[in-house]
C-alpha cells in the first residue's frame, strides 16, 4: 500500500468513505451499530473478532487476556517486528513480536480443537491491511506513543471498536481529534488505564465523592523514578532483519537506529512518549481526575519544575515537581518517588496504590457507600468492561475523552517542566492563555507523509 496518509475532515463524504479501506459500502457508523460479526447467524460461536495492534511486550499480555475470553477470536495480529527477545524492562528475555504472537494464538487455538491443529491467525506489518478486513469487529492498540492516536483513528473511521493502551496520546490535539473521532463515528474506545477497574481505586473515589474525608483540598500523586539508565554513550546501530523500521517511526522525526529508542525503552525518548509523566502518571492522574470529579475537565494553572538529561539518548524528565490548580479550588501536586494518589480533605485523608489502600482517620476505611450516595462505574476487568461494550454499546469505563483528559494532565505537566514557569489553561478551549509559545506546544508536526 503506497498512500500511508490518514485523512480526517469535518465533513465526509460518501467518496472518502469509499476511499477508506475498510468501510468502502459503508455510509455512516452510528452510535448503536454492532457489527454483524458479534450477532450474525453465520458467525462461529458469535464472537467478538479482534485484530491486536502491536503485540510486543504490552500488547502480549492484551493478546492473552482477550483471547481467554470465550466471546472473542483474534483473527490476526500486526507488528513491524517479526519476532525479538531483545526486549528490556519488565520484558527482558521474552520472545515478543508478529509472529510469536501468531504461534502463540494459533497454539492456543488448536488446544481447544479435537484435530488440535489451528492455522486462522493473520500477520500484518501495516496496520491498514488489518483494518481493512471487514470480519474484524475490534482492535487492540498497544504501540509507542506516537501511533496511539492516528491507529485509534483510522480504526474509528474504519468501523472498528478499540482498546488502545495509555497513555491514550503523544499530543493535546490529537487526544482531542481522536475523542472527537471516536464520538462522531460512534464506536467503543476503552484506554487501557486499568486502575479504574480495581476495587482499591473505585472504593478510594467514592469514599472522596461522598464526602467521607470532609471537603477535598489537596491530591498528592508520587510517581516511580526512571527504572532504565539513561545511554549516553549510545551509536547508531544496523537496522536488525525483521523490522520495518521506518514504519515503526511512523510520524515520529527521522532518527538512526539503536535498540535502546525502540521497545519499551521508548518512552524516555520525548519523541514518541513523555518518560514516567505519561507512563505512571497516566495511571496515578488518571484516579486523581476520577476522585476530583473532573474527568471531562483539567485544570486552570500549571506550574513545574523538572531535570531534563543535558546529554544521551533519553531526554524525558528525570525528577518531576509540578502544582496544578482546578477551577474549584483543589491543587494537584505531583512529585517523582513512590506511586499513589493521596486525597486530603478537611477532616482525613485517604490514600490508594496497587492493591493497598491507607485512611486517616482508619474508620473512614469501614465506611459503606449507602445506596443513596454516589457510586462510581463498577469494573471488576478492564479488558471484560470493553467486551460486555462492544455488545451493549454503552461507555466503558473510561472512555476516549476520560483517556484523553488524563493524559493531557501529562502533557501539561512536561510542557510546564519544559519552559519552567508558571501556565495559564483553557481546560474548555483546551489552549493556553495568552502564551503562544506554549500553545505551539499542544499539537506536533507529523512526518511526511503520514497526518490527521
Amino acid at each position: 500500500m503506497k498512500d500511508k496518509t490518514i485523512k480526517l475532515t469535518t465533513n465526509p463524504t460518501r467518496r472518502d468513505f469509499l476511499r477508506s479501506s475498510a468501510v468502502a459500502g459503508a455510509a455512516f457508523i452510528g452510535p448503536f451499530f454492532v457489527p454483524s460479526s458479534v450477532f450474525g447467524a453465520n458467525a462461529p460461536s458469535n464472537r467478538i473478532t479482534i485484530g491486536c495492534i502491536g503485540v510486543g511486550g504490552m500488547g502480549m499480555n492484551d493478546l492473552k487476556a482477550i483471547i481467554s475470553k470465550p466471546q472473542t477470536q483474534v483473527l490476526a495480529v500486526c507488528d513491524v517486528e517479526t519476532g525479538s527477545k531483545d526486549y528490556g524492562g519488565y520484558y527482558k528475555g521474552r520472545d515478543l513480536g508478529r509472529e510469536p504472537a501468531k504461534r502463540y494464538t494459533e497454539k492456543y487455538y488448536a488446544g481447544k480443537t479435537p484435530s488440535g491443529t489451528y492455522k486462522g491467525c493473520a500477520a500484518y506489518i501495516d496496520f491498514r491491511e488489518l483494518l481493512a478486513r471487514d470480519d474484524i469487529d475490534a482492535v487492540t492498540v498497544v504501540t509507542p506513543d506516537q501511533w496511539h492516536v492516528p491507529i485509534s483513528v483510522a480504526a474509528a473511521r474504519a468501523g472498528k471498536d478499540i482498546y488502545c493502551e495509555k497513555p491514550l496520546t503523544l499530543t493535546i490535539k490529537g487526544g482531542r481529534v481522536l475523542a472527537d473521532t471516536v464520538k462522531r463515528y460512534g464506536r467503543i474506545l476503552q484506554t487501557g488505564s486499568m486502575q479504574r477497574s480495581a476495587q482499591e481505586f473505585r472504593f478510594a473515589c467514592e469514599l472522596v465523592r461522598n464526602g467521607r474525608i470532609g471537603k477535598l483540598h489537596t491530591i498528592e500523586v508520587g510517581i516511580p523514578k526512571n527504572n532504565v539508565k539513561n545511554p549516553l554513550n549510545w551509536k547508531p546501530e544496523p537496522i536488525p532483519d525483521g523490522l520495518d523500521y521506518n514504519m515503526w517511526l511512523g510520524p515520529a522525526p527521522d532518527a538512526p537506529y539503536t535498540k535502546m529508542r525502540c521497545h519499551y525503552t521508548f518512552r524516555f525518548i520525548l519523541d514518541y512518549s513523555g518518560g514516567q509523566m505519561t507512563n505512571w502518571g497516566a495511571h496515578y492522574l488518571d484516579i486523581a481526575q476520577w476522585g476530583n470529579n473532573t474527568d471531562d475537565t483539567g485544570p486552570v494553572e500549571i506550574e513545574g519544575k523538572g531535570d531534563f538529561p543535558r546529554e544521551g539518548l533519553f531526554n524525558t524528565a528525570t525528577k518531576a515537581d509540578i502544582t496544578y490548580t482546578y477551577a474549584n479550588g483543589v491543587k494537584l501536586h505531583l512529585k517523582t518517588g513512590g506511586g499513589h494518589t493521596r486525597f486530603i480533605g478537611t477532616t482525613g485523608w485517604v490514600m490508594v496504590s496497587r492493591g493497598k489502600i491507607k485512611a486517616e482517620p482508619e474508620s473512614i476505611l469501614k465506611s459503606k457507600i449507602r445506596p443513596n450516595e454516589i457510586h462510581l462505574y463498577k469494573s471488576s476487568n478492564h479488558i471484560q468492561n470493553f467486551l460486555d461494550c462492544i455488545k451493549t454499546r454503552k461507555d466503558p469505563i473510561c472512555t476516549a475523552e476520560i483517556g484523553h483528559r488524563s493524559a493531557t494532565l501529562c502533557h501539561l505537566g512536561n510542557i510546564s517542566m519544559l519552559l519552567g514557569r508558571k501556565l495559564k489553561w483553557d481546560p474548555k478551549r483546551e489552549q493556553f492563555i495568552n502564551d503562544p509559545e506554549a500553545d505551539s506546544m499542544v499539537s506536533r508536526n507529523m512526518r511526511a507523509p503520514w497526518r490527521l
